[in-house]
């Protein structure tokens, strides 16, 4: 991909669905607190941030989480499979040490507690569905679930996924949740895909945008959001040509700006 942006400007008549905020807060606020943790949330919040963006795995015993990765190396004091435990080991998991002995002791949280404190806050929810190779369906289910038990608005949530047959199974489980599809580089027959799928949007790696993407999915009615943006001048040239979104570790980056900042309310 050629490394200067092409921007096309969008028509004034194309269909921009802006769900939610557009600076979505990767992780959490995960430039300054543990990614994934309630912590992280809150201090999303505190920033001016109105959506975050968090991953959903499941443990060995179905239960859904809030954690990225396969296993518990990274970011907790643990080792090991995350399929290998249960609910009844969170207790003894530090999920906040490892990023600062300021956050000792910061919980595992579970997709509940998530959902209930992320309601609290006011804040809209990217859930990004992690089923690491396992058969698609218990984590879709898993997702739905919650958000019924939540009662979740779904005009403040998109459930997103690079694994494309969870996507599939949580549509067929619910015709209204919104979808989001991921990508690093969008594949041929994209705006097939989430016409199919019935998708809101298009996410995928900065680096992939250009302005006749933006105008495509614009045509079709869905947005495009990009991930993940820690600098506002890699998308600057794209902001006023559709794009509907970003994911970002560090939202003041952007909300400190009164153009971003305008940009981001704009969605309503």
């Amino acid at each position: 991909m050629s490394s200067t942006p092409s921007v096309t400007a969008a028509r004034p008549d194309t269909p921009r669905p802006a769900r939610f905020a557009r600076v979505i807060a990767h992780r959490g606020a995960s430039g300054a607190a543990p990614e994934n943790t309630l912590a992280a949330f809150r201090l999303a919040a505190s920033q001016g941030a109105r959506a975050v963006e968090f991953d959903v795995s499941l443990l060995g015993d179905g239960t859904a989480v809030i954690f990225h990765d396969e296993t518990l190396d990274r970011c907790t004091n643990r080792t090991g499979a995350l399929s290998a435990i249960g609910r009844h080991n969170l207790a003894n998991i530090d999920a906040g040490s490892w990023f600062s002995p300021e956050f000792a002791g910061e919980p595992l949280p579970t997709l509940d507690a998530a959902l209930e404190l992320i309601g609290a806050l006011g804040l809209s929810a990217n859930l990004e569905m992690k089923a690491h190779g396992a058969a698609p369906g218990p984590l879709a289910r898993a997702v739905v679930d919650a958000l019924d038990r939540h009662a979740w608005t779904r005009q403040r949530l998109t459930v997103s996924s690079f694994d494309h047959d969870e996507l599939q199974e949580l549509r067929g489980l619910s015709a209204d949740v919104p979808v989001a599809v991921l990508y690093e580089e969008p594949t041929r027959d994209w705006r097939g895909f989430l016409a199919d799928l019935d998708a809101e949007a298009i996410h995928l790696h900065h680096t992939a945008l250009d302005g006749a993407l933006i105008h495509a999915a614009g045509d079709d009615g869905r947005s495009v959001r990009v991930y993940t943006v820690n600098d506002p001048a890699m998308v600057s040239a794209f902001r006023d040509a559709g794009l509907e979104g970003l994911f970002t570790d560090h939202p003041p980056r952007f909300l400190s700006q009164r153009d971003w900042a305008s940009w981001d309310r704009a969605a309503g």
